[in-house]
Formats: structure tokens, sequence, C-alpha cells
């Protein structure tokens, strides 16, 4: 029986996955409003679309019990469509079309003219910018480039988002004003991969010159560097970051291994010895700089030897942030040609060991910060605490601030001065500062 609680004709997105996704949902919103749509995001709607991922195992099997969950909606009656769209749908349409057909329509990562034409709205070119964002309303992602030329040996991401694209420098900072003008005070530059920017557009590396063109949008306080690769890493960003306060000292930089061999078949381009002076030059030109990094353990042939090698280099590197992944054998990928034979307890267990070491090192790095004032951005308030971050801190994966809410009144998306009175591995905790 049709439940008659859902208002017709509104459109529900749904969004999984990493930033870039949120980033896609966003843009998909934006013009559907602009076609007068009734959109929302993960709120009721009798029109489905779930923007999916495909990268790795955890992530294709959440897609997939999301679609299903929503298909016994469906065929309950409480939904009347349902449309997926983004990478899962990109890598393995046809086997989806088979596997579960009463989907109304699936889309690609490259396909939001059909996918809106299918919910009755046209593709609006001159929408520059034009995005229905769905984070706080202090910080937003802006996606510079899509797609990655990167050949990295366990990476799916060419096979769904395609060769890699700068868009021009001049749409982003159209884009960046327009989040400015809606109250947007931190923007956080994501792509596959940063460093590549501009090379397809401009032949040279041109990141350095797109944060000076950022920096002047008023309005904008904090510019924050996510996803860069080191081989060929621009040093001339270093600069900029130095000499512009709106930079934030901080860059996300996945590193993957450190063993020698390990990094030859994982196709990274770099070697143990290359990737520590990288860090080490890092440090030098910016010294208060936090460097996030994203490590995989359990890859083929990954031997107790390597992965001593890898924990060892992780003590003596003292990264500020870090994050571990087991490794996910991929179809079509060049690594799933070799044999995947680190057993998956194994694989778990050498990422909690190394969550271990990174846990000691950030409670060590944190009970440093006790005393020291922060600028601190207000994300939102739980429970009674404000919660917030610092520059050197992005939002969902890395140490957040918590304020007594009892004792200060706060504003969301304002800033703080605020001082660190205790820390723990993964939070700490402060007091504002009397103005």
């Amino acid at each position: 029986m049709r439940t008659k609680s859902l208002k017709k004709n509104r459109i529900n997105v749904v969004t999984l996955g990493c930033s870039k996704n949120v980033y896609d949902s966003e843009v998909l919103m934006g013009q559907l409003k602009a076609s007068g749509k009734d959109v929302v995001h993960e709120e009721e709607g009798n029109i489905v679309v779930i923007n999916t991922c495909g990268f790795i195992n955890n992530a294709k099997e959440e897609s997939i019990n999301t679609i299903l969950e929503f298909m016994q909606k469906k065929e309950d009656g409480e939904v009347d469509k349902v449309f997926v769209t983004g990478c899962l749908s990109e890598r393995y349409k046809p086997d989806l079309q088979k596997e579960i057909p009463n989907v109304d329509q699936y889309f690609g990562t490259t396909e939001l003219p059909g996918l809106l034409k299918a919910l009755g709205a046209d593709y609006k070119h001159e929408l520059i910018g034009e995005r229905l964002t769905t984070t706080p309303k202090n910080y937003a992602y802006l996606k510079i480039a899509e797609g990655c030329d990167r050949p990295c040996s366990f990476c799916a991401i060419p096979l769904m988002r395609g060769k890699h694209k700068s868009t021009p420098i001049e749409d982003i900072v159209i884009e960046a004003e327009k989040l400015a003008a809606k109250g947007v005070k931190e923007l956080i530059l994501i792509a596959q991969d940063l460093t590549y920017y501009g090379l397809d557009l401009y032949k040279k590396r041109n990141l350095a010159e797109l944060l000076e063109a950022l920096v002047k949008v008023e309005g904008v306080e904090w510019i924050r560097l996510h996803y860069a690769f080191p081989t060929g890493f621009p040093m001339d960003v270093l600069d900029v970051m130095n000499r512009e306060p709106k930079i934030c000292n901080y860059l996300d930089i996945p590193l993957q291994h450190i063993s020698d061999n390990i990094l030859k078949s994982m196709r990274r381009g770099t070697t143990k010895e290359k990737t520590t002076k990288l860090l080490q030059e890092f440090r030098k030109a910016v010294p208060e700089m936090t460097i996030r990094t994203t490590l995989i353990v359990g890859y083929p042939g990954e031997t107790e030897e390597n992965f001593q090698e890898l924990k060892q280099w992780v003590t003596d590197m003292r990264f500020e942030r870090l994050g571990c992944f087991t490794y996910s054998h991929e179809e079509n990928t060049h690594a799933f040609n070799l044999e995947d034979d680190v057993p998956q307890e194994v694989k778990q267990d050498r990422a909690n060991q190394i969550m271990e070491v990174q846990s000691q090192i950030s409670w060590e790095l944190n009970q440093a910060k006790i005393g020291q004032e922060f600028k601190v951005v207000i994300d939102r308030k739980e429970g009674n605490y404000f919660i917030g971050r610092t520059e050197f801190d992005s939002p969902d994966v890395d140490n957040e601030v918590l304020i007594d809410a009892t004792s200060s009144y706060l504003k969301t998306g304002e800033f703080a001065t605020v001082t660190i009175t205790e820390a723990e591995d993964f939070d700490l905790y402060g007091k504002v500062v009397a103005s």
C-alpha cells in the first residue's frame, strides 16, 4: 500500500563514499534546484538517487546494501523510483543491471546530464559553482580536478573517474566566491592528486598559482590541501603556505607504504629514501606543518620484515595524523594479477599495530599542546560541548577540540581563541580565552 506521508516528487539524494562524492551530490542537487525540483539530502523523498562508492570491498558492500535497502522500500511502496549513480555504477553497471534489475536506471560518474534528464531536469552549463552544500555552513569541499593519471597498482579510481582533468583557475575562483558569499570560511581543496593540477591545462604544475588566486577571495579564512602525491610535488606550494596565513599549515599526502620493494610493486614511482627526504624538506620549509598520511598494510607479497620496516618508519617519522587501511584486492587493477597472499586476520592485526603506534604518537603530540592557545572554528554542538577544530585538523578524520558549552556560548561557524586544558590521543579539551 502506498504511504501518504512522503511528499510527492521530492528527490532524496543519498551520498556514500568520499568527499569527491559529497561534492558531486552537491552539484547534482544544485542542478535539480535550478530546474525547480524539490530536492533534499538524506531525508525522506519518494524519488531516490544513490551516489555510490566503488573503491574498496567495504565501500562496495555498503553501496550494494544501500541499493537493496531502497529497493525493498520501493517494493513496499515507500518510494516510487530509485536511481543509482557514482563510482560503483560506473565500474559495475552491467553486473548491477543483471543482479538488481528493479533499479529504475543506472548512471556512471560522467553521466550527469542523462541523470538529470531522467529526473525531469535540464543540465545547465552556466551553473558554475551553483551547489547545494551538505556540509556545516562554515566549510565546503572544492574539487579542483577530476580523475587521475597515476598508475598505482592497487587503485581502481582511474577505472571509475577517468584521466586527470583540471578545472580552470577562473572557474574555481568563481565557485569559491559563491561559497564565501554563503558564509563558507574554510575551503577544503580536493582532487585525486592536487599536485598534478594544471599540467593538462597550463602545461605546468599550477597549484601554487591557484592558491595565490584563492587567498584573494574575501570571507575565506582557511584553505586546506587534501590528497597530494609524493612524486613530483611542486615545492613552490610550500612558499605560498609559508607566506599566506589563509593557507592552513596542513597537508594530506597518502604515502601507502615505505618498503622499497612494496613501493615498486605498488608503482608509486618513489623510494623510502626519496619519501623520507621529501618529508624532511616539508618540515624544514614549513616547521609548523601538520602532515596527514594514509597507509596500506597486507599488500600482496608484504612480508613480516616489510611490515616491521613500515612500523618502525611510522615510529620514527611521528606523523601528526595517520590512517591505516587493509589491502583490498580489486579486479582490473594491476595488483589483481598478484596473489592476495596475506590472510585477512594478518592484515587487520597489522593495521591495528600501526594505529596503536600512531595513537601513542598522537597522545604525546597532544600533551604538548596543553596550555597553548589556538584559533578554533566551531563546527557543531553535541550534548554539553561545542565541537571545533584547529587549522591542523580536517573535518571527520582528525582531532577535535571540545569546549564546555555550560561555561561558554559560541556560535557554530565562528572562530574562537581557545586554550587547551586537557588532551587525549585524538581529542583536545579547551576553554575560550576571554576577549
